[in-house]
């Protein structure tokens, strides 16, 4: 008899997160590669007659700049179990929307490029995974390109993110010169073939130690000794340090060539968690096999344009859905029926019947659930809300066309709700000219394209002064509203945000008045 704490079980679901150009796309596909979803070649999604020619990166904007800007599902079956796989976008500059990812995985793959490592733009990101003390796997790519030294990249991981590198497989050849991997768990040595554009699984020579070193005379040499190096330095896996997210299982490879692909796939089904009972707002799990539950982390228009439509990225929790199921929306505790439930794949989506614990369903004209909602059937329960970072640039926005003004509302509307920026409001000016609060300023240009090309909104964004931002009460507001370099604006939920012109201000003001409310935003001071 199959039960939800069963089909748990074979569930893996996991974030890719990384910089642009690591290489973290073209991964993404070669996962799919490997667990039958792509026929043809890479980048052809196999589906309704092999019609689809989709990657992950869908949105027009994403295909102009060639990086991921905002996060996609894909689902697929390996080995014997259901892989659930969240792509998140590329920068920075987006590291909510990756929070928000991460809120509904159950572990991460970190994809650094062999020849730059972490870069800046790209630490916060792995810092959230840090704070959330997620398990972390770390695929170190392109080594058949010329790179940096392997011993370099692991202290660089560890001294960066604080997380401990842990080698189950080790580079023979430098990078540039890549012959294969030994496999530390086995000894073997795994040689490395090129496959043509990388369009098929890549073939794997599995040849014992004694051979290798006849063959790849110095350059297995020194991998030998560098491994020896590492026992020494007792880098080996350890699955409660992992589990605590405090040590990363590192693997080396190419997605380009797949080389190492499959040993990095093997990895998520072996050693990341299963899906768990999560806790809810009192810190009491709910069991695995209790009714239905879920939380909406992500909530995204217009992904399909024949039919414009609003869609709720839910992670279910705990018990069985079922579409067509009557569940209770948390937040209004009003009924919300599910006969539009959906199983998405990039950009494409067909309906789905029935999802367990791990799985993510996508709920179309979801029209009054927000990310954070908890949806639940027959025992009330409410999952924590995912916070919100503070916001670090602030630009007003005010539609060019007065014509086009229903259009500016709704589009302004609409990306609050999806979080593609903050938007604030003073209560005197209402949507006329709100001023858009973002982590990083590429959200403005996600933004600007998305009003112009979707709502028919053309824009104008003029940058104000502000550059740091508080949450407030009323109690506080008026005070604040009255000094100079201060301004006092709303979201959309109602909470209040006190914007600074300086942090020097900031901190002076908080030093002479400690009596008003000036909190920071959570998420944004784990995220550094």
């Amino acid at each position: 008899m199959t039960t939800p704490s069963i089909e748990a079980a074979r569930r893996r679901t996991f974030a890719i997160i990384s910089h642009p150009d690591a290489g973290k796309t073209t991964l993404t596909e070669k996962f799919l590669l490997y667990g039958g979803a792509l026929t043809g070649g890479a980048g052809a999604v196999k589906a309704r007659g092999d019609r689809r020619s989709a990657t992950s990166d869908w949105m027009e904007l994403e295909k102009q700049r060639g990086i991921s800007i905002t996060s996609t599902v894909l689902q697929f079956p390996y080995r014997d179990c259901v892989v659930n796989l969240l792509d998140t976008p590329g920068h920075r500059d987006f590291s909510e929307d990756t929070y928000r990812v991460l809120a509904a995985a159950d572990a991460a793959v970190m994809v650094l490029d062999a020849a730059k490592g972490i870069e800046p733009q790209t630490l916060k990101l792995f810092e959230v995974c840090k704070a959330r003390q997620m398990p972390l796997l770390t695929f170190i790519n392109k080594w058949d390109r010329p790179g940096r030294d392997a011993l370099e990249l692991l202290d660089e991981i560890e001294s960066m993110i604080g997380v401990q590198p842990a080698p189950v497989t080790w580079p023979v050849g430098i990078a540039g010169d890549f012959r294969g991997v030994v496999d530390r768990r086995t000894g073997d040595f795994i040689r490395f073939t090129r496959t043509a554009r990388g369009a098929t699984e890549a073939p794997e020579e599995v040849i014992d130690a004694a051979r290798a070193a006849v063959e790849e005379g110095a350059s297995w040499t020194t991998a030998r000794d560098e491994i020896e190096l590492l026992e020494t330095s007792g880098l080996d896996h350890d699955e409660e340090l992992f589990l605590g997210g405090e040590m990363s299982p590192t693997f080396f490879g190419s997605a380009l060539t797949n080389f190492g692909v499959r040993l990095l796939l093997d990895a998520l089904i072996d050693l990341s968690p299963p899906a768990t009972a999560r806790e809810d707002t009192d810190g009491k799990p709910r069991p695995l096999d209790a009714p239905f539950s879920g939380f909406v982390f992500k909530v995204a228009a217009n992904m399909d344009k024949a039919h414009r439509d609003r869609i709720a990225f839910l992670r279910v929790c705990s018990g069985e859905f079922e579409r067509g199921m009557v569940v209770t929306h948390g937040t209004t505790g009003k009924p919300f029926a599910t006969k539009y439930a959906h199983q998405v794949f990039g950009q494409e989506r067909e309906t789905i019947e029935q999802a367990y614990p791990g799985d993510i369903v996508g709920l179309v004209n979801a029209t009054d659930v927000r990310v954070g909602d908890t949806l639940w059937a027959e025992e009330q329960v409410t999952f924590p809300r995912i916070p919100t970072f503070a916001p670090e640039h602030f630009m007003v926005a005010r539609v060019r066309d007065t014509g086009r003004f229903k259009q500016f509302r709704r589009g302004i509307e609409q990306l609050d709700q999806e979080g593609v920026v903050q938007v604030l409001r003073d209560p005197d000016l209402g949507d006329q000219a709100p001023v858009l609060a973002a982590v990083g300023p590429m959200q403005f240009d996600v933004a600007k394209h998305r009003l112009e090309n979707e709502f028919g909104a053309p824009v104008e964004l003029s940058p104000t002064a502000y550059s740091v931002a508080r949450r407030t009460d009323e109690g506080s507001s008026a005070a604040l509203r009255s000094m100079r370099g201060v301004d006092v604006l709303a979201r959309a939920d109602g909470t209040l945000l006190a914007l600074f012109e300086s942090r020097y201000w900031l901190d002076r003001l908080q030093g002479d008045q400690p009596e008003l409310t000036l909190e920071p935003l959570v998420a944004g001071e784990l995220a550094g």
